[in-house]
């Protein structure tokens, strides 16, 4: 894959994202793929394989009312593709000691993408 479709593949996924569409999000992944959440440096979600990845984004849902990822900067390297991304979600759900139902969580990230027969086959958000 070029850049360029590496670039549609991507796009593709965050506006799923964003519409809350998991069908969306799986439709350019590999069957094995591994998601990663790491947050300061520790990894506090994986999941392995594409069931594991959509149940958990079906889950993933229900925490906001909406949500939007925004690419800010592309960086390519042969099959990986990292994205300095900003955050803004209207909360759905309490957070336990945190924040609450109708709070606005706004956050910076980056997120690397690894390609493999032409699908994502890795995913790492890291905040």
């Amino acid at each position: 894959m070029n850049e360029q479709q590496k670039k549609a593949v991507i796009e593709n996924y965050i506006q799923a994202y964003n519409n809350f569409d998991v069908d969306g999000m799986t439709k350019d992944l590999h069957v094995n793929v591994v998601f990663q959440n790491i947050t300061n440096g520790e990894v506090d979600l994986t999941t392995n394989g594409i069931f594991e990845f959509s149940t958990q984004a079906e889950k993933a849902k229900t925490y906001f009312s909406t949500r939007k990822q925004v690419i800010e900067k592309w960086s390519f390297q042969e099959n990986k593709v990292m994205l300095d991304i900003s955050y803004e979600g209207i909360l759905a759900v309490n957070i336990p000691g945190g924040a609450m139902i109708g709070d606005t969580l706004e956050l910076t990230g980056q997120s690397e993408f690894i390609f493999e027969e032409n699908r994502i086959i890795n995913i790492r958000d890291m905040s």
